[in-house]
């Protein structure tokens, strides 16, 4: 069983320091005048001594306390550039970063929980004993800063005030993380100190690139230590493996909600977007997706943006789901984000007004960056990821080298998008009547179908099947994603399932706001459906109309076909609103190709889950009769009409 505080606390250990008299004397002794009469701001002693046993092991030239004043951010963000961390671009506030080749996204392969004895971690994770973890960051975390400037930043994951927010610690030798912490969370100096003692805990972060070579990504290492919530990370650059506010606070939030507070808050890896209906009413939905399986556009498409990637979630005092986003801004992938799809987004990437750390995508000859799928005629050269760049250049296995690499992103505030939603900063968060689930699933489920109940929705999400991305290096091929949340669940499927059951399930949730919890695939392709064409059936845009039939759905103003996996809309309702929402003609045809039950393939589907799940101990019981019930309603139909059921077969 999962315990705080349980072991040694390695940082601590290593730089021996535990008193809060200690590390004042420390900090008198190492921090110049201003840093100085910053750090003693805080008063916590807790935050004090993993900072000073973070200068201590670390043994940085010079430590900077950044406060989150216009000047501080100046000074991080010409750090980064006089660092070669980033080079500026013609277009104002405009910056380009590049991660080594071998870096270009999460390194799982490399990334452990630090157990202690008899604790369940995760079966999809890596762990690595405490006293063994404890020599590794000793040997390779001492020193590590020699020369360089450590960088102190004190933020919040979410709005100040809110009680699912969590106080979380970077500390940095990198400038680009710095100043990506500073457009992606809330700099929370002048609160930290009242906001750790209002919510009783707080995250520490810290990292290193180290000497930033390609010989020394071997030894790169991300450690969370779940017992001390600290994370370790060094000899890596890529956001996702050294901005620990994101992934790994995440992972420790994940276990606050399963293990202190479960059953009334989740921490889960989703957008928030506000769905407009005629009328002006507003309803508030959430979804889940894999990194890369379209979170990002899913948001975008909402009229009220809140957060394309993280959401914390608690029920109320009135029995209503509320949402919050941990972020305020975007670490969003590029890759086929243009005009057509995505032109709240292109507008901030491609007109001044809005600084933008780019990330491993082409720079021109003119300080142009282009990406994969950005709709514009492509350059003849530049410079990419890995290096000097020009059209038809293969790599070492003959493969031709796309213009960008497809995990390349860029990070910009939220605040700047013309459907940002002032709800962002809501201490409350909003109202949450919508939740969907979705991955790349090129040839099983339909676009869109909604639960019958809570425990129906949790098996959707618990289902969820997706092709590999760019966002892990070194994955291929389909993988289960279990509520495209598995790579930060800390401890057992079991537990965290159990957690999803009695949030869903809380009888504190009222009859008039349970949540439509539904399933979303954007990525069937023709093919599947009887077609010659490897293309997706539909347009990107068409993620409008999925979501306001959700919308309406949980406002009781459509019709459901039930089936034995879920509820599918109906022809009319989908025609009116793919009028209406986005003015195309959608045909009865097309209708049938998309939301015809292809049996076998779905059967097969729940077969893979039975038997993956089967291996885990202690999964609850419920996910078992719902699957093999929806087998046995599925293996019904195909008895009655074959192994493609039809919408109007599925009415009678």
């Amino acid at each position: 069983m999962f315990q705080k505080k349980k072991g040694i606390d390695i940082i601590v250990h290593i730089g021996g320091i535990t008193t809060f008299e200690e590390a004042n004397r420390f900090f008198e002794n190492r921090l110049d005048e201003k840093n100085l009469s910053r750090i003693q701001q805080i008063k916590n002693p807790e935050i004090a001594v993993k900072i000073v046993n973070s200068i201590a092991m670390c043994e940085p030239e010079t430590v900077f306390v950044n406060t989150g004043s216009e000047s501080d951010k100046a000074y991080i963000r010409e750090l980064a550039v006089k660092n070669g961390e980033e080079a500026k671009l013609p277009m104002d506030g405009h910056t380009i970063h590049f991660d080594l080749k071998d870096e270009q996204g999460r390194i799982v392969d490399r990334t452990y929980y630090i157990s202690n004895e008899g604790e369940d971690i995760s079966s999809l994770a890596n762990k690595m004993d405490r006293a063994k973890a404890l020599i590794d960051i000793r040997d390779k975390m001492t020193g590590i800063m020699r020369g360089k400037t450590m960088i102190v930043g004190f933020y919040m994951r979410g709005p100040v005030g809110s009680p699912a927010s969590n106080p979380a610690l970077e500390i940095t030798s990198s400038a680009y993380v710095s100043h990506s912490a500073e457009i992606l969370y809330r700099n929370a100096f002048p609160d930290f100190d009242k906001e750790v003692d209002r919510l009783g805990h707080f995250y520490t972060n810290i990292h290193s690139e180290g000497l930033n070579r390609p010989e020394d990504l071997p030894n790169a290492r991300v450690f969370m230590d779940r017992s001390h919530q600290t994370t370790y990370s060094f000899n890596c650059t890529y956001a996702g493996n050294t901005l620990l506010l994101k992934k790994g606070n995440h992972r420790f939030s994940v276990d606050k909600a399963v293990y202190e507070n479960r059953g009334n808050e989740l921490s889960e890896h989703m957008f928030i977007t506000g769905i407009e209906a005629p009328g002006g009413r507003i309803t508030w939905c959430t979804g889940a997706a894999p990194s890369g399986c379209g979170k990002t556009t899913t948001a975008m498409a909402g009229h009220h943006f809140v957060g394309d990637d993280l959401a914390q979630m608690w029920i109320d005092e009135n029995g209503s789901i509320r949402s919050i986003n941990p972020e305020c801004g975007i670490f969003g992938i590029v890759e086929d984000v243009n005009w057509e799809g995505d032109p709240y987004l292109m507008k901030l990437l491609r007109e001044p007004g809005t600084e933008v750390i780019w990330s491993n995508v082409l720079i021109d000859e003119n300080g142009l960056p282009h990406w994969t799928g950005n709709g514009e005629a492509p350059p003849l050269r530049g410079k990419n990821f890995q290096g000097h760049w020009e059209k038809g250049m293969t790599d070492a296995d003959g493969k031709e080298i796309p213009v960008s690499h497809p995990n390349s992103r860029c990070t910009l505030t939220s605040s700047a998008l013309a459907n940002y939603s002032p709800m962002s900063e809501e201490s409350n968060g909003v109202e949450t009547r919508v939740v969907t689930y979705s991955g790349r699933d090129s040839n099983t489920m339909p676009p869109v179908w909604a639960a019958q109940n809570s425990d129906e929705g949790v098996v959707i999400g618990a289902c969820i099947v997706s092709a590999a991305t760019a966002t892990e290096v070194g994955a291929t091929g389909v993988k289960r994603a279990p509520w495209a949340n598995a790579p930060f669940i800390p401890g057992s499927l079991a537990e965290y399932m159990d957690a999803q059951f009695k949030f869903f399930g809380n009888e504190k949730i009222a009859q008039d706001k349970k949540p439509v919890m539904a399933g979303l695939n954007y990525f069937l392709t023709d093919q599947a459906r009887g077609g010659t064409s490897s293309k997706l059936i539909g347009e990107k845009r068409d993620v409008k109309v999925w979501l306001a039939w959700l919308e309406r759905l949980a406002n009781n103003e459509v019709d459901v076909i039930k089936t034995p996996i879920g509820s599918l809309p109906t022809f009319d309702d989908l025609k009116n609103l793919f009028k209406t929402i986005i003015d195309k003609e959608y045909s009865e045809e097309l209708y049938v190709k998309q939301f015809s039950l292809y049996i076998d393939n779905i059967v097969s589907r729940i077969d893979l889950q039975l038997e993956a799940y089967g291996k885990e101990p202690d999964i609850p019981e419920k996910l078992f009769e719902i699957l093999k019930a929806q087998k046995e309603g599925l293996g019904a139909l195909r008895n009655t009409y074959g192994p493609v059921a039809t919408p109007s077969q599925l009415e009678v």
